[in-house]
């Protein structure tokens, strides 16, 4: 199952022609109608519409194609209608004429002041009722539903790429680790010898008094205690588990950006954990280099559906 990515962009146009006689007698202009969708990430599923009064009555089926396709982002759905009456002169049929007549003695009844209609504003009324007459709904679905088809297309090459993204990062991380491993017990080495050499130092200097077994025992248990202090054994095996459960969800696929997203959190608690115990400059600059890698992964898993 692929991956998803949150972040696409789709649009498609469909064209009228006045290729019904009818409709060239009456001078009905050509439209263009155009429908983009865009998406960008989110938590839940937020769809908004940016429509035309005359497509208004379409908003519920639109956004039941939107939900049946897609699962989270932040969802814009844009119509637009272009009629082309730029090189078209639309002539007003009799019955409009009639009708704006009647309207226009209906309403110097009411209001004798009122200015009488003028020819601009008659053959604008006229391509306002040519273009409110005509049933959009099918137009419509069907440049959704193609849309919808190319943005998830184009999500998923998104997710493609973000997948291959992560999965780099992984291998990073497992490097890191690696080198973090042979690191402690050379800590640990290097601490045990600097006790015992002190330990001798300090023997030189007694009388003889202080028990040389005891001094010692104190020198073998503070090395130990130091090397439970900094000892990252644990913080790199849970990071192993991690980095496997990783990269197993996103060989899989499918909706899994919210579980990413848990287990980058963890990461960086393993990674803040080590640097917190690291008793050698190795070892912060390896921890500091996991932090920007899974800094690198949250952001880009924040992307994923």
């Amino acid at each position: 199952m692929p991956v998803y990515s949150m972040t696409g962009y789709a649009s498609a146009q469909h064209s009228t022609a006045n290729s019904n006689p009818e409709a060239e007698s009456k001078n009905t202009p050509a439209s263009h109608l155009g429908l983009e969708i865009r998406s960008v990430n989110s938590r839940f599923l937020d769809i908004s519409f940016r429509l035309s009064e005359e497509f208004r009555p379409y908003e519920p089926a639109l956004r039941e194609l939107v939900v049946r396709q897609l699962k989270r982002g932040k969802v814009e759905v844009r119509i637009a209608l272009e009629t082309a009456t730029q090189n078209s002169f639309i002539e007003p049929t009799p019955r409009l004429l009639q009708r704006l007549n009647a309207v226009q003695d209906s309403v110097k009844a009411w209001l004798p002041e009122a200015s009488p209609l003028s020819v601009a504003d008659v053959i604008r009324l006229s391509v306002n009722d040519t273009s409110c007459a005509h049933d959009w709904r099918e137009e419509v679905l069907q440049l959704a539903d193609e849309t919808l088809k190319e943005l998830l297309s184009a999500r998923e090459r998104e997710g493609a790429r973000l997948a291959t993204m992560l999965l780099e990062r992984i291998h990073q991380l497992r490097v890191l680790a690696t080198q973090a491993g042979p690191l402690v017990p050379q800590l640990v080495t290097q601490q045990r010898q600097r006790f015992m050499e002190r330990w001798k130092e300090a023997m030189a200097l007694t009388d003889g008094t202080t028990l040389p077994e005891a001094a010692q025992d104190r020198a073998l248990t503070e090395a130990t205690a130091f090397a439970i202090r900094i000892d990252v054994a644990e913080e790199i095996t849970r990071l192993d588990s991690h980095l496997d459960e990783l990269e197993r969800l996103i060989n899989k696929g499918g909706e899994i950006g919210k579980r990413l997203d848990f287990l980058i959190q963890e990461l960086h608690r393993e990674a803040n954990t080590m640097g917190s115990k690291s008793a050698a400059l190795e070892l912060t600059h390896i921890s500091v280099d996991m932090k920007v890698l899974i800094e690198q992964m949250r952001e880009q898993v924040q992307n994923l559906e």
